[in-house]
């Protein structure tokens, strides 16, 4: 989002502020005030510190990335030593996500953020996150005040602008009477709803199917969205699994206005992990295992690498949370990624096993089409009142703004939050029926979302983080409700295995797959599918699992959980990739590192020989082997011909979010296309006096391309880099964007140039719509070796601090740009050699 802390100004004035702000930080730079600041809020990392309420002292060994690992004699002090040492590294970041997910970003930065509070308030993550605190287990919720109080322990001892870290510093120039409240256990809790948000599966599909069918005859409609490929790429699981009948699909009904109100929604809504924006369909992840019997040390190995947006700092945190000796008392020996703000360990190992997670994305979100008057929605002929409450949002500057949030029975209304209410499409009443008690007022659109009732996702988090064996692992998967993923797992004693989590609606009628009319009662939630109906599997015969967010199982009489998966092209490559791997000999730790860089794009086999047939007016592709190397001219051609062909074939009928910014399931589109050189997709509609075929738009879409990479990146072909063009710029999530030159020098790093692609494996994405930037990443990458734990391997987008200027502020950048992966210890002998920095916590 973007965060402008001069937009309550007119605009003279704020062009005069931005201006005297410049010159003020470039006078700060030279003047040496900075450096003082800057170094000022660094953490602590050797030596002692008091911090009050432990039961005995606490040991945290950094290494040189500065990753934390913490030893403790009980849970309680382990957790509140993790709450010390995210807010030693990562206070500004932890602030600033609490108030993004309870709506309360106006506070901070004034009315620049009053849109994103408005949603967030509708959605109502915070209020969730509160009532979930009493449907957690016990243990969590002590867990959740145990990390609280380590937070409070180190806000008490850093208590002033300058202590706390460079973003406080330049906050202090627009907002000086800000302070940070204390933290509480729902500002972690709130964390896992932005999470659910950013991962919630269809419901961008669900808009983008109903908006489609507003501008292209239903049928066209239907082909861009195409079923999964099961004929080429498998599923996770390679037997169907026996249930009732999949439900009928809906239909589209009327109400675009209302329906293209809640895309400007989606769209203004925060995206803490960076999903939002374009055709954001392939994000998710990848995660593979491969059993013992095909490793060179015959114990399985397990690699991870979650897909999504760039942060600076990064979205995970590096640690290990050990407890000195464990026992049922004290539980904990665990290593991974963390999120800062959340207690325990979200991916990685134990001394026993380890997990790993991708985007399962079923189908948990409904839209549903409501007839209003008013405060009163229609149901079965009735006009009953809906829930309204008005929720206050403060502005920095004093201004209180309230916000009326209307619900029914299927949730918040989410299509007037940022418009009127009453603009309906024309026609949509009669479109869609008259009731006995005559036609609505308006159209609006409700929220179905597993992830608004309260859950016990934290339990699962904390339950993993302790599990020993694979049934412990199933039970810890049991509470994972939102957002529903796929756990990958493997053992010290050899065994794989795998788990779809999730609560999952059962509905009367439908599928999910469209809007549904609210009013007549044929399209409600019956119930939950039961977790020991989800889909599992233990040591299959394949001795590997892949899951990249690909169909979980084949169609039949399946249980159902969306139609919406992403269309296999990583997962298959992968499996792929093992397949030849194995053929080659036995997997190593360093195989894994490998087949996760691989940056092979499955469309090429498809489309390259039709371009090589109408033929390509430069050399770059001529013995290009599909590989999207930094360095490759053919890739760089490549993408930018595909970007056009987009652009050429769809742009004329497709308009706002509809259209296509590339991915898998356009691949599967445009595989159809080329089958049919005369279809109507590939007619420019507005040339009247001639129909175009599919080879004079694939002519077409190299000669823009190679008109834009000579203005891009030069007249010689030959020295065209995709590396140049396909760039990562590390932009700090708040400042960065602030639009002062100055302030974004202090706070974002980059740009790196990057190998991949949308949807290879090594899945750096970019959206066609916008350029070739890159918009979202491997957020991390980890590969487990369950032979010898210290043998993993891990490596984190930036780094483990978030304090500008810190030599681990953006330390991994430039290895994860390259591919390179940096040692995962673990045990404490391994732990203590390679320690750096060693800081003792006292009572």
């Amino acid at each position: 989002m973007r965060i402008a802390p001069f937009a309550r100004l007119s605009r003279p004035l704020r062009r005069l502020a931005r201006v005297l702000a410049a010159v003020l930080v470039l006078a700060i730079v030279l003047a040496g005030t900075v450096t003082w600041t800057v170094r000022r809020s660094f953490p602590q990392l050797a030596g002692e510190v008091t911090l009050p309420g432990l039961g005995a002292a606490v040991t945290v060994y950094r290494d040189a990335r500065g990753i934390p690992q913490i030893y403790a004699d009980t849970p309680a002090d382990l957790l509140k030593a993790q709450g010390y040492v995210h807010a030693q590294d990562r206070f500004w970041e932890m602030d600033f996500r609490r108030k993004t997910t309870a709506g309360r970003l106006s506070e901070i930065f004034g009315s620049s953020t009053t849109d994103v509070d408005k949603v967030v308030r509708t959605l109502g993550w915070r209020r969730t996150a509160e009532a979930e605190l009493a449907v957690i287990r016990p243990e969590t919720r002590q867990a959740l005040d145990d990390y609280a109080a380590g937070v409070n322990a180190w806000m008490a001892q850093n208590d002033g602008f300058a202590e706390r870290s460079l973003e406080y510093g330049v906050l202090k120039l627009t907002n000086g009477g800000y302070e940070p409240e204390p933290w509480s256990p729902a500002d972690s809790l709130a964390w896992l709803k932005a999470m659910a948000w950013d991962l919630r599966s269809n419901m961008g599909d669900e808009l983008d199917r109903a908006l489609v069918a507003s501008q292209v005859p239903a049928e066209r409609a239907g082909r861009l969205f195409p079923e999964y490929p099961f004929d080429r790429h498998q599923p996770i699981m390679n037997t169907p699994a026996a249930m009732e009948d999949r439900p009928a699909a809906g239909q589209a009904v009327g109400a675009a206005d209302a329906l293209a109100r809640v895309a400007d929604l989606v769209d203004a809504a925060p995206s803490p992990f960076g999903t939002r924006g374009g055709d954001s369909a392939g994000i998710g992840s990848n995660s593979w295992v491969v059993g013992g019997a095909h490793t060179a040390t015959g114990k399985p190995l397990l690699a991870n690498d979650p897909h999504l947006g760039p942060r600076m700092p990064s979205i995970w945190y590096q640690a290990g949370l050990h407890c000195r000796t464990p026992s049922a008392a004290c539980p904990y020996d665990v290593t991974g990624y963390t999120f800062a703000g959340l207690p325990g360990v979200v991916i990685g190992h134990n001394a026993r096993i380890s997990w790993g997670f991708t985007n399962l994305g079923p189908d948990v979100t409904d839209l549903y089409l409501e007839r209003t008057r008013g405060d009163t929605v229609e149901v079965a002929g009735e006009w009953r009142p809906m829930e309204v409450r008005t929720e206050q949002i403060k502005v920095a500057g004093g201004r209180t703004i309230d916000l009326k949030v209307r619900a029914t029975a299927h949730g918040p209304i989410i299509s007037d939050v940022l418009g009127d209410a009453r603009r309906a499409v024309p026609g949509a009443a009669a479109n869609l029926g008259r009731t006995a008690g005559g036609a609505a007022d308006g159209m609006e659109v409700a929220l179905r979302w597993t992830a608004l009732d309260p859950g016990r996702t934290a339990d699962a988090i904390l339950l993993l983080n302790r599990a020993g064996n694979f049934e412990q692992f199933r039970e810890a998967a049991s509470f994972f409700e939102a957002p529903a993923q796929n756990l990958i797992y493997a053992d010290v004693d050899g065994n794989i295995g795998y788990q779809a989590p999730g609560k999952i609606p059962v509905r009367a009628g439908g599928d999910g797959r469209w809007p549904a009319p609210g009013w007549t009662g044929k399209h409600e939630w019956t119930g939950f599918i039961p977790f020991e109906k989800l889909p599992h599997v233990y040591n299959p015969p394949e001795g590997y699992i892949v899951t990249a967010n690909n169909a979980v199982t084949r169609p039949g009489k399946d249980l159902f959980l969306t139609t919406d998966w992403s269309y296999g092209y990583r997962s298959q490559r992968i499996a792929d990739r093992l397949k030849q791997e194995i053929g080659k000999g036995k997997i190593t730790a360093e195989t894994m590192g490998r087949v996760q860089m691989d940056d092979h794009n499955g469309l090429a086999p498809v489309l390259l020989p039709h371009l090589l047939r109408v033929g390509v007016p430069n050399g770059t592709l001529q013995g290009w082997d599909a590989g999207q190397g930094r360095d490759s001219a053919g890739a760089a051609y490549f993408n930018a011909v595909w970007r056009h062909l987009l652009r050429r074939a769809f742009e004329d009928e497709l308009t706002g979010g509809a259209r296509p910014g590339g991915g898998d399931r356009w691949y599967e589109v445009v595989r159809s296309l080329l089958e049919r050189p005369a279809d109507p997709f590939w007619d420019d509609v507005r040339t009247k006096d001639r129909a175009e075929g599919r080879d004079d738009m694939l002519k077409a879409a190299m000669a823009d391309a190679d008109a834009e990479l000579r203005e891009l990146l030069g007249d010689d072909p030959g020295e065209w880099k995709w590396g140049d063009l396909h760039t990562l710029e590390l932009t700090h999530e708040t400042f960065g964007t602030s639009g002062i030159g100055p302030i974004e020098w202090l706070f974002n790093r980059g740009p790196l140039r990057t190998a991949g692609g949308k949807d290879t494996v090594n899945a750096t994405g970019w959206d066609a719509t916008e350029g070739y930037g890159v918009n979202w990443v491997p957020s991390m990458r980890m590969v487990v070796d369950l032979a010898d734990l210290d043998h993993s391997w891990w490596i984190n987008l930036t780094g483990a601090s978030g304090h500008a200027f810190h030599a681990n502020y953006d330390d991994q950048a430039g290895l994860w740009a390259d591919g390179g992966l940096t040692p995962m210890r673990s045990t404490e002998r391994a732990v203590r050699r390679d320690a750096a920095d060693t800081l003792t916590l006292r009572p």
